[in-house]
C-alpha cells in the first residue's frame, strides 16, 4: 500500500517490523568541593602526587525535548523534538532511529526552497518495510513553519504516518490542522531544526532524476542519511 504527501512524487510504504527503545546511560561524576587538583607528600623526599577530578557526567536525555542528529553525506542536521506536544510521534521516530531503520536511506524527494522528504527508501531505491501507522497528532497546535520537521502520510487517510518525515523550508500553512476530514487534518509537526537548516536548504536545491514509480524527484548524486542518533 502506498501513500502520498500533499506534493508530487512523495509516497511511502508500510508493513510491520520490530521496534526498540532508546536507552541512554549517564556516567557518575566524582570529586567534591571546589578543588579540581590536589597534591600529597609522604616525606621530605617524596614526590608530590597529583589527583585530577573526574570529568563531569554527560547530560541525561531530555525526555521532553530530545535532540537528534541526522547525518547525511551533505552535512548534519540537528533537530530538537517536542515530546510534550507530539509524544506518540516522537516515540515512533525515536524507535525507528534507535533500531537503525534510517541508516543508509535516501532523501528521496526535494522541492527547492520548500521541503525535503526522507525515511522510506534504501540508497538503491527500495521501499523499506515499516511498522503499522500511528495516530496523527497534527491537532497539537504546532505549525508547519520554516525549519520544522513533520510526518508524511497518505493524504486520503488521517492516521497513516509510519517512518517518512519531511523538513519544511518555508512556511506551509496548507499542511496545518484545519479540520477533521482526511484532507484537512494536516501533517503532524514534532520538532524543529536547531542546526543545519542550511544543509537541508542546499539538499533541497540538488539536481534531481526520475527513477520511476514513487521516486520522481530524487537528488542526483544521491543524498544519503548515514545515521539518525540521539545526542542529548
Amino acid at each position: 500500500m502506498t501513500g502520498r504527501l500533499a506534493v508530487p512524487g512523495a509516497r511511502f510504504h508500510k508493513t510491520a517490523s520490530i521496534s526498540h527503545l532508546i536507552v541512554l546511560a549517564a556516567a557518575a561524576a566524582g570529586g567534591c568541593g571546589d578543588r579540581s587538583r590536589s597534591t600529597a607528600t609522604t616525606g621530605n623526599n617524596a614526590s608530590p602526587t597529583t589527583v585530577t577530578a573526574a570529568a563531569p557526567a554527560p547530560k541525561p536525555l531530555d525526555h521532553h525535548h530530545p535532540v537528534v542528529r541526522i547525518e547525511t553525506n551533505q552535512g548534519a542536521i540537528t533537530v530538537r523534538l517536542d515530546a510534550v506536544n507530539a509524544p506518540g510521534t516522537v516515540r515512533n521516530f525515536l524507535n525507528y532511529a534507535g533500531e537503525g531503520f534510517y541508516d543508509n536511506t535516501l532523501v528521496h524527494y526535494t522541492d527547492p526552497g520548500k521541503m525535503i522528504l526522507a525515511g522510506g527508501y534504501t540508497r538503491d531505491g527500495q521501499a523499506k518495510p515499516s511498522r503499522p501507522p500511528i495516530r496523527n497528532e497534527a491537532h497539537n497546535g504546532l505549525k508547519n513553519a520554516r525549519g520544522t520537521i513533520a510526518m508524511a502520510r497518505d493524504q486520503s487517510l488521517i492516521d497513516n504516518a509510519t517512518s517518512q518525515f519531511f523538513i519544511n523550508l518555508a512556511d506551509a500553512p496548507q499542511r496545518d490542522h484545519q479540520g477533521n476530514g482526511p484532507d484537512q487534518y494536516g501533517y503532524c509537526v514534532f520538532g524543529e531544526v536547531i542546526e543545519g537548516l542550511d544543509v537541508a536548504e542546499r539538499i533541497s536545491r540538488s539536481s534531481t532524476t526520475d527513477r520511476g514509480g514513487d521516486l520522481r524527484q530524487v537528488p542526483q548524486p544521491a543524498v544519503v542519511i548515514s545515521t539518525v542518533r540521539v545526542v542529548r
